[in-house]
């Protein structure tokens, strides 16, 4: 075959794997490792059982390289718009450069979970090192050699027998190995790396006990796989890495170190992506050492991504405000899966979509998995289908909180119906419905009872909410300006002021002429001082027998939710 601009090429299963580290390269690496990953998952996630014995790491590592796959194709995309068509792209690629970037970025704000995260920190210092300089033999090993020490670097405990012992491992064999082509260094890795990983359960004491050897280690060995074979067009042989009828002997067992994860660890995870600058994440890395473990920073440039587990879900999430904008907030409950076996599914969780980092919190501590849904960014279909699967339940009552997001989550649910589980949407309007619901969920009881008492609940819940005008527009209470308040009940503007607080005592006196006996108010971060207080106040005053209970909402879309039971 004639020598391309872009490297040399063979031909394998009709597909045409380049065989020097290129742009091209790059691209096959991303779309085997995913291929690998695909084919994997389900044993990844049988065999995780560090930090925490949730068994999704498997689809976390493949949902981190997916987002890595998308990054980099959209760079091909650009390429061939610029340069007129696929046969261009083919003859001459975009730059290396560009290709391993957008490969990390990708990574990096795709990530998902512990190893998920550790994945991106190690594509991004291969990236560092392969966008200044050739991508040969020895550009690769030092790439392999970044990409571990940065790894090393993000985790704030790093422990010996995970991934980041394996990426070690990888780095050390690569160096040693002879050649100066990047299908032998890459080879060496790769065996380097599959040693490694057989020895994990002799340094982790965990992994001894329950007979497995790393899952993220495993996850990171498919990746190497899969880069062999994209530059050298031969495939490794796969091998599995199953579970042993009986766990390592007492005697392979002594030789362990005490696992640093213990039962009972913290109650969640927590991941979100933060634009901050350098020290502020020096100080939130503090301050969330402080909060919980497993914590894991990576990325920079004004952009990372934090995995942490901790108890107070609220607390990681409001260290994530005072360094910077955190979004795609993402928290976990890890009890139902503490409860069962490693390996099980929990039989039933909760999905909620959000407004604000305040009411994630306190859905996550009541046992829910959350969405968080920013101004301007509601959560896409495909968002909501990754939370169902991120619950790990064979049962999903899913609350999407918001009227605009009854489509959108229906397709959720139909998609991950069809992965079989058993998924039930109550059509929720307003997250005080969906607190309303989820204050009557009871895991215990039958599935069909559990979804009628939930509907119930939220049906027998009125909203309101209290926003402010953008610009002037028609309403149902007549015009507004911008800058004016809104009162709004059950979805339909029935106050224009000026005064947050005499609207609010309006809507408020509105929702229950009709009656009630709870009402709940969920308050946003610029409310007016002591705003609470009065409300609360003017129902003891003006509504006997009515009930309040008030929670801070955080940086929220409206200023105000009002809730009447």
């Amino acid at each position: 075959m004639a020598r391309l601009p872009c490297g040399s090429t063979r031909s394998q299963g009709g597909r045409q794997v380049p065989q020097t580290l290129d742009a091209v390269a790059v691209r096959t690496w991303c779309s085997l490792a995913l291929e690998a990953l695909g084919r994997a998952r389900e044993e990844i996630d049988a065999i995780n059982v560090y930090p925490v014995a949730d068994g999704d790491t498997g689809t976390n590592l493949y949902l981190t390289v997916e987002s890595a796959v998308q990054a980099v194709e959209a760079v091909f995309t650009a390429h061939e718009t610029v340069t007129g068509g696929a046969d261009a792209v083919q003859a001459s690629g975009p730059a290396l450069a560009d290709s391993v970037r957008a490969m990390a970025h990708g990574a990096l704000i795709g990530a998902r979970g512990n190893s998920g995260t550790i994945l991106a920190q190690l594509l991004r210092g291969m990236a560092q090192v392969l966008s200044d300089r050739a991508a040969d033999a020895e550009g690769l090993r030092r790439a392999l050699r970044r990409a571990s020490e940065s790894a090393y670097q993000a985790v704030a405990h790093p422990v010996e027998g995970t991934v980041l012992t394996v990426a070690t491992a990888a780095a050390d064999a690569a160096e040693s190995a002879g050649g100066d082509d990047t299908s032998s260094v890459a080879r060496a890795a790769y065996e380097g790396a599959r040693a490694a990983l057989d020895e994990t359960p002799r340094q982790l004491a965990v992994l001894g006990r329950a007979g497995v050897v790393d899952a993220g280690g495993r996850g990171l060995v498919a990746v190497l796989g899969a880069l062999v074979e994209a530059v050298s067009g031969e495939a490794v042989a796969v091998r599995k890495w199953e579970a042993p009828a009986a766990p390592l002997s007492m005697a392979d067992e002594t030789d362990c170190p005490a696992e640093a994860a213990q039962e009972g660890g913290p109650a969640f995870e927590v991941i979100y992506l933060l634009e901050a600058d350098d020290a502020a994440v020096s100080r939130l890395r503090t301050r969330l050492d402080g909060l919980g473990d497993s914590l894991v920073v990576v990325g920079g440039d004004g952009l990372w991504n934090v995995h942490v587990h901790v108890d107070d879900a609220g607390a990681a999430v409001e260290a994530g405000v005072e360094a910077g904008r955190p979004y795609r907030i993402r928290i976990t409950h890890f009890a139902a899966d503490r409860v069962a076996p490693p390996r099980e599914r929990a039989q039933r969780a909760v999905v909620a979509v959000v407004p604000g980092e305040g009411l994630a919190g306190l859905c996550a501590e009541a046992g829910a998995t959350t969405v968080l849904a920013r101004p301007g960014e509601p959560p896409a279909s495909g968002e909501l289908a990754e939370a169902i699967r991120r619950a790990h339940a064979r049962e999903v009552v899913l609350l999407p909180n918001d009227a605009d997001l009854r489509h959108t989550a229906a397709a959720a649910a139909e998609q991950v119906r069809a992965e079989g589980v058993r998924v039930a949407l109550i059509p929720t309007r307003a997250a005080v419905q969906g607190i309303a619901a989820l204050a009557v969920h009871e895991p215990d009881r039958r599935f069909d009872e559990d979804v009628v008492a939930m509907t119930s609940a939220a049906g027998a819940t009125r909203y309101g909410e209290l926003t402010v005008a953008e610009r002037q527009s028609w309403t149902m209470a007549g015009i507004c300006q911008a800058g004016d308040v809104l009162g709004l009940i059950d979805g339909d503007v029935v106050v224009i002021g000026s005064d947050l607080t005499a609207a609010a005592r309006t809507v408020l006196d509105r929702m229950l002429a009709a009656g009630g006996e709870m009402v709940t108010l969920v308050l946003g971060e610029d409310v007016p001082p002591g705003l609470a207080e009065y409300l609360e106040a003017h129902v003891r005053e003006s509504h006997l027998a009515v009930d309040t209970i008030t929670y801070d909402g955080g940086r929220q879309s409206s200023p105000l939710l009002i809730g009447v039971e």
